[in-house]
């Protein structure tokens, strides 16, 4: 019976969730498996993998292949670098406490390497956020100074209206007067 380590696909149409398992080749990809080694969620930013780590090291040591996709995740979480390691504790190449060290400081550089990328999200996020609130204010601020501009072009216009008919009486009244100083003289 050849055995492999993968993925169970979860979850309703368009929202993927799957668990990593291992099971027997002549499985259905969704039927029985052998043991649940994790979970994996690819629609967060980054993606979400919570595995068993010795498991998933057992299970390689005993000769199960995972799948491309599986492979990739046990090699994120250091599986695999895991299971390097033991091979050179076996040869004599470094003692055991040696080796979890090594694995330890690997894990330590991955999630700092991890957060450092969750953080830049959420000041990107935060960024564009301000940049969008920033553009916003312009755009009111140019409704307003618009608006202001038609109230007084409004104002210009009416008393452009009543001063022609100011000046236009004015001017008859100049005429009129013009008139009788004409036939006076």
């Amino acid at each position: 019976m050849s055995v492999k380590i993968r993925l169970q696909r979860h979850g309703s149409k368009g929202r993927p969730f799957f668990h990593i398992v291992v099971a027997d080749s002549r499985s259905r990809r969704d039927g029985r498996f052998i043991e649940k080694l994790g979970t994996y969620n690819p629609i967060t930013n980054p993606a979400t993998i919570d595995l068993n780590v010795d498991a998933a090291v057992k299970w390689l040591n005993n000769g199960a292949q995972p799948t491309d996709t599986a492979r990739a995740i046990l090699s994120y979480k250091g599986a695999l670098y895991k299971k390097h390691l033991q091979g050179g504790v076996a040869k004599g190449a470094f003692d055991e406490a040696e080796a979890e060290k090594r694995f330890a400081a690997w894990v330590d550089a991955k999630d700092a390497k991890v957060q450092g990328k969750v953080e830049g999200l959420a000041t990107a996020k935060s960024d564009a956020k301000k940049a969008a609130l920033d553009a916003e204010v312009k755009v009111n601020e140019a409704r307003v100074a618009a608006a202001a501009q038609a109230i007084a072009d409004a104002k210009a216009a009416e008393e452009a209206a009543n001063a022609p008919a100011e000046e236009v009486a004015t001017e008859g009244e100049a005429a009129a007067e013009s008139t009788e100083e004409n036939t006076e003289a």
